[in-house]
């Protein structure tokens, strides 16, 4: 609106919205109150100290359990992976180690790389043969045709 300020109040904004997303046939989460010093968490729905939660300086209350829960590892075993490595990435030892990199079928950690290194290898799908190829792509052995017979090359397949 023109005076900056939304056209309902917030109750009924909520409302609404709580509305149309079950038309949708979507549900929407009940707001349920919490204490202060707890926050609920969303997959158990157990609401915990703030104790219990990891810090996460990206979320709106500052508490998260994002490793714990997707790494089984806390934040301050993720800071130690990355102090063994100097704060390097594995694989570049250049760039600053910050992700943490995990197997995608068994969800073993397997170290701290740099946001390049690591989405390198998760676009390739963690498969190495695919990994090695690229490897020698890079090196310029895999685009180089072989020579066969005099004027006749074959290609790498």
């Amino acid at each position: 609106m023109s005076d900056g300020l939304q056209a309902y109040c917030r109750e009924c904004s909520a409302e609404y919205y709580r509305q149309r997303q079950e038309a949708k046939g979507k549900t929407v989460r009940a707001k349920v109150p919490v204490p202060r010093g707890h926050k609920p968490c969303p997959r158990c729905g157990e609401i915990k100290a703030h104790s219990e939660w990891e810090l996460n300086a990206t979320t709106s209350d500052g508490y998260a359990s994002y490793f714990r829960r997707k790494y089984a590892i806390t934040s301050a075993e993720r800071d130690e992976m990355i102090a063994s490595r100097m704060g390097l990435c594995a694989i570049r030892s250049k760039a600053p180690a910050v992700h943490v990199d995990h197997c995608h079928q068994t969800g073993r950690v397997r170290g701290v790389l740099c946001f390049n290194c690591n989405s390198g290898i998760g676009l390739l799908r963690d498969d190495p043969a695919a990994e090695y190829r690229a490897a020698d792509y890079l090196e310029g052995n895999a685009w180089k045709p072989t020579l066969v017979a005099p004027g006749v090359y074959q290609l790498p397949s």
